[in-house]
């Protein structure tokens, strides 16, 4: 249920910052390199996203330890780079702050989940 919700979620956070980051270079005197910066960190959080969300779902449905230690090892890049668009990104809108604080939770829930689902295959 966790996986659905966060992908869900993920999904609408990674168009909000889309069109956000687009409306920033609009507005804002945002430089060029940034802008790059910034676009290509979000197309790689969209695809660890999805890899993530794959091997959790295929590690949970074979109740395999590999996929779901994958998909934790995938959750932790995802939440550095949900840090990374919550304070360090060039510049950081109020919408940005809120989205991303989201996202951070519902990595966190994710991670605390997995690492309880892949101590109980283990056992």
């Amino acid at each position: 249920m966790l996986f659905h919700l966060s992908g869900l979620y993920s999904a609408l956070y990674f168009l909000a910052t889309l069109l956000m980051i687009v409306y920033k270079s609009q507005v804002f005197s945002y430089p060029c390199n940034c802008l790059a910066l910034d676009l290509v960190l979000l197309l790689l959080m969209g695809i660890l996203k999805v890899a993530q969300l794959y091997l959790g779902t295929k590690g949970n449905l074979m109740e395999a330890e590999v996929p779901l230690a994958a998909s934790l090892a995938f959750t932790a890049v995802g939440g550095l780079l949900s840090v990374h668009f919550l304070l360090w990104q060039t510049l950081v809108l109020w919408m940005d702050s809120v989205l991303s604080t989201v996202l951070l939770v519902l990595h966190g829930l994710e991670a605390g989940l997995q690492v309880v689902v892949i101590a109980d295959f283990i056992r």
